[in-house]
């Protein structure tokens, strides 16, 4: 019975110092390497309707017809969609320029430049 006490003062004093000393070490918890800290769960769509509800359309690229068409597919790529969306959340862009860097960064990682050509050194092309 003792124990309990003394652990329940013990954690009630840690506590307490801990809130008024917060000003000091609250600016060092956002530099501690955390996984999964910048990236909080959220379910997918799992329809054209949904995709478009999550901001995942816009003028060039418009899923309205497939909404009035009643296209019953799941909708979008699902690993594409949440790459899309955590480019989106993380650099604060909007659908478009997050589908432009999605693209180029999967460019990149297959050898094709920005321009669309292939970066390897034995391609040829004749124009």
């Amino acid at each position: 019975m003792l124990l309990l006490f003394s652990v329940s003062v013990f954690f009630l004093l840690l506590a307490t110092a801990l809130y008024f000393t917060r000003s000091l070490w609250i600016p060092h918890v956002s530099e501690l390497n955390i996984p999964g800290r910048d990236y909080l769960y959220a379910r997918l769509p799992d329809s054209f309707h949904g995709d478009v509800e999550a901001g995942l359309s816009s003028s060039t690229f418009d899923l309205s017809s497939n909404i009035e068409a009643g296209d019953s597919r799941a909708g979008l790529d699902d690993q594409s969609k949440a790459e899309i969306l955590k480019i989106m959340k993380k650099r604060r862009l909007k659908f478009d320029d997050a589908r432009k860097v999605y693209m180029e960064n999967r460019f990149k990682a297959n050898g094709i430049g920005p321009d669309g050509r292939p970066r390897d050194p034995k391609f040829v092309s004749f124009s």
